[in-house]
């Protein structure tokens, strides 16, 4: 072997590798058997993923960076960030606000945003739209007959039709459809 790697902590030989990936750029960790142990790293139940997010058990440099204030805690459930490291998880809704400087730093290196907008199926976002579209043509159509704008109402009802038909084939194209049972025999 040319040259042995070392602890990134104490400098001794490095028998544990971590490599984690952090906005496209590869971050790599060397820890002794040791060091590794102090932690949590080899002890699955020990190991905590916030501590690696955070980089503040692994980095020297970072530790304290991404902390919130020493002796903060959430004012709802009583967590601190130590709990949080420990756990990996917060303690109630409120912690996210309350510990917001260290979460949205760490998110923005997980995720494309910090906000999440959810996602809907493109079919169901269609089938309420045309569900919209039918409401409004028939509060149209109601609005002229009792206007009596005959011709209006006419067209409103056609589009109403089209437009019920339309929503009527992406209902059934949305749907799977169970065979009819068979009929019983005599």
């Amino acid at each position: 072997m040319a040259s042995s790697l070392k602890c990134d902590l104490c400098g001794k030989p490095a028998t544990v590798h971590l490599t984690q990936i952090v906005n496209a750029k590869m971050h790599k960790v060397d820890l002794c058997e040791a060091c590794a142990q102090a932690k949590g790293v080899t002890d699955p139940g020990g190991f905590s993923l916030a501590d690696l997010l955070l980089k503040a058990s692994l980095d020297p440099e970072a530790a304290g960076s991404a902390e919130a204030p020493m002796g903060a805690c959430c004012p709802d459930c009583g967590f601190t960030p130590s709990d949080f490291k420990k756990q990996g998880r917060f303690g109630c809704p409120r912690c996210y606000q309350t510990f917001a400087g260290m979460v949205v730093p760490m998110l923005e290196n997980m995720h494309k945003g910090v906000r999440h907008a959810g996602k809907v199926p493109e079919k169901a976002l269609r089938r309420r739209s045309l569900e919209e579209r039918v409401a409004e043509l028939e509060a149209g159509l109601a609005e002229a007959i009792r206007a009596e704008r005959y011709e209006d109402a006419a067209g409103l009802r056609d589009e109403l039709a089209r437009a019920r038909r339309e929503a009527a084939g992406e209902a059934a194209s949305g749907e799977d459809r169970a065979p009819a049972p068979a009929a019983p025999r005599r």
